[in-house]
């Protein structure tokens, strides 16, 4: 897995732009300008692009496992060719979580997720609420459970978290929607 200038740059774009600049974490900033997220490029393709990218993904516990969390918070593992079909995504999912309940992460790492297309149940595609997890490309994103506990209990209503998101993205004008998420509009060009 290397790094690949131009989709890490779109994915730190968006990170800085959407995700810190509308405040829809209020987790990520900190290790944004610390330098301590881990942009990872899957290099999965092919018949074989799902066990791939599920060995990249073990590979990536193991990197959090040998990094103190001053060193690598967590770690974006960006799929620019793979799961393009949000549908496939989902099932992939499954896979993961599979995968880390398997290999003896539950409890330590969790993933959330992130596509260009994402759609929370029982949404309409085009509702609002579902650009808080869309992404220029597929992310799975693996989070340290005891640095979300600590943000969690440090942060005075994290139950607000998800309507503060949805309330904030209803609020986007379409011109700001097509600033923040030019992926999105490409096609509509």
């Amino acid at each position: 897995m290397t790094d690949s200038d131009p989709i890490v740059a779109q994915v730190e774009r968006w990170l800085q732009d959407v995700v810190v600049g509308l405040n829809l974490c209020p987790f990520a900033r900190k290790p944004l300008r610390a330098g301590q997220i881990r942009f990872v490029v899957s290099e999965a393709a092919g018949d074989k692009c799902n066990e791939v990218l599920l060995e990249e993904l073990l590979q990536e516990f193991q990197v959090l496992d040998r990094c103190d969390e001053q060193e690598v918070e967590t770690t974006l593992l960006i799929l620019p060719t793979q799961l393009r079909d949000f549908l496939e995504y989902n099932f992939f999912l499954d896979d993961a979580e599979w995968l880390l309940k398997r290999q003896g992460y539950e409890g330590t790492y969790q993933i959330a997720s992130f596509h260009p297309h994402y759609q929370f149940a029982d949404t309409e595609p085009e509702d609002p609420e579902n650009l808080t997890n869309r992404s220029p490309y597929p992310i799975l994103h693996i989070l340290r459970e005891a640095s979300m506990e600590r943000g969690l209990k440090n942060y005075p209503d994290p139950e607000s978290i998800p309507h503060n998101n949805i309330v904030r993205v209803e609020s986007l004008s379409d011109d700001e929607k097509r600033a923040l998420f030019p992926y999105l509009f490409a096609s509509q060009r």
